[in-house]
């Protein structure tokens, strides 16, 4: 039996069915394409092995640990107790809440806050402090610039929070209760029928088992080669092995990630297309790190190609190009980060990883932007979420400007 929803028949056929599946494939395709065209070969290749052996890799070990600690962890502890005990200490928790890699912080508070259990300060102090999944990729590949700016993150979104509490009421627009449910349980119905929609496809079903199996047997002899070429340690010479082995097979690995990433999600529209995939609670935590991990890889596979073939083909050095627009580049990143979804955002830290982008930029991007957690957040309050991203934004101008003018001038 042919089951068809949400489709325009006509003349007996679906519409559907003339639209292009995994639009996603564009990425795999034109990687492959570009390596075995011989004017692109070397470039193509030398991007993808950074990706997959400085990129790649750590993310994946990060993701991992991250991922198990937080199985780990138990949420009956006394800060459960603090979090719902004063406006203040909800700020400063939500603020720590925020700065957790990802954007499962940010939505758990935003849902709170749309229940009525904490402040629109809150809601603040969470978007503010968030990176999302931009912050796995620069505690990967730079731990003590990551570290930092999550340090940053907690400070700033705490004293942001806290002078909105002095300013609103802690239900300054929060929804009524009627649209609240509503709003509510269709996000619900929308994630059931989502979930329902991936289980009922065998192929994305396949490829997200892949995905975990890639990185089960993987992990460990990649992480042990990217651990010894960050040493400067020559992997091909130790294993007498031709020049530019290794860096063909992070290549290949780096394009076979991509057509695993490709047949996990349909793009349907600019959510599904900037937004992290969704993950099962129950999924083992190397499943949730293959998938967080592809996810990152894409937007960095393009932030270095478009990088390294600006470079080849029209001689452009980006960082050079950018460098007389400094004065602007702060607004630039506070700019970008109030698109919603974390691929923007994770393009900015690459191109900031790269040396194209200065740190005040990144700074503003990153206490700017709010990650996947925006999208629920305008679902369930809209209103809410349009003013606390604009209050968010404030920071961020005057932390990245700020810095600019002390360290970059």
């Amino acid at each position: 039996m042919l089951h068809m929803t949400n489709s325009t028949v006509v003349n007996g056929l679906s519409v559907d069915q003339f639209k292009p599946k995994y639009k996603r494939l564009i990425l795999p395709i034109a990687l492959t394409l570009l390596l075995i065209t011989s004017a692109t070969r070397d470039v193509t290749m030398n991007a993808l092995a950074d990706a997959f052996w400085a990129v790649s890799t750590y993310v994946a070990f990060t993701l991992v640990i991250y991922h198990q600690v937080a199985r780990m962890m138990s949420s009956q502890h006394r800060m459960v107790a603090l979090y719902h005990q004063s406006p203040t200490y909800q700020v400063l928790i939500s603020s720590m809440l925020g700065v957790l890699p990802g954007c499962g912080g940010a939505i758990i508070v935003t849902t709170q806050f749309v229940a009525g259990r904490v402040g629109f300060g809150s809601v603040v102090a969470v978007l503010t402090a968030t990176m999302g999944d931009a912050a796995f990729l620069l505690i990967a590949s730079q731990p003590s610039v990551g570290l930092g700016m999550m340090a940053l993150g907690v400070v700033v979104g705490a004293i942001t929070g806290l002078i909105v509490n002095r300013i609103h009421a802690d239900d300054f627009l929060r929804p009524n209760p009627d649209s609240k449910m509503s709003n509510i349980v269709n996000s619900l119905a929308a994630s059931v029928d989502c979930c329902s929609q991936n289980a009922a496809n065998p192929l994305q079903h396949r490829a997200i088992n892949l995905q975990g199996l890639f990185w089960t047997w993987l992990i460990v002899p990649t992480v042990a080669i990217a651990f010894a070429m960050s040493f400067q340690v020559d992997v091909n010479a130790v294993f007498s092995l031709p020049e530019g082995t290794i860096e063909w097979i992070g290549a290949v690995l780096a394009v076979v990630m991509m057509f695993l990433w490709a047949f996990t999600k349909e793009i349907k529209d600019y959510q599904s297309a900037v937004a992290e995939d969704d993950k099962r609670p129950a999924s083992h935590p190397m499943q949730k790190a293959a998938q967080d991990t592809h996810f990152v890889s894409a937007w960095v596979i393009v932030a270095f190609l478009a990088f390294e073939l600006s470079i080849h083909f029209a001689k452009i050095d980006m960082a050079s190009s950018l460098s007389g627009y400094g004065v602007y580049m702060p607004l630039i990143g506070m700019l970008v980060g109030l698109l919603p979804g974390c691929g923007p955002q994770i393009l900015v830290t690459s191109l900031y990883l790269g040396g194209v982008v200065p740190m005040s930029a990144q700074i503003s991007n990153a206490l700017s932007n709010d990650g996947d957690a925006l999208f629920p957040a305008i679902a369930l309050a809209p209103k809410a979420a349009l003013v606390a991203t604009f209050y968010s934004a404030l920071p961020a101008l005057i932390v990245g400007y700020g810095y600019y003018w002390l360290f970059e001038v």
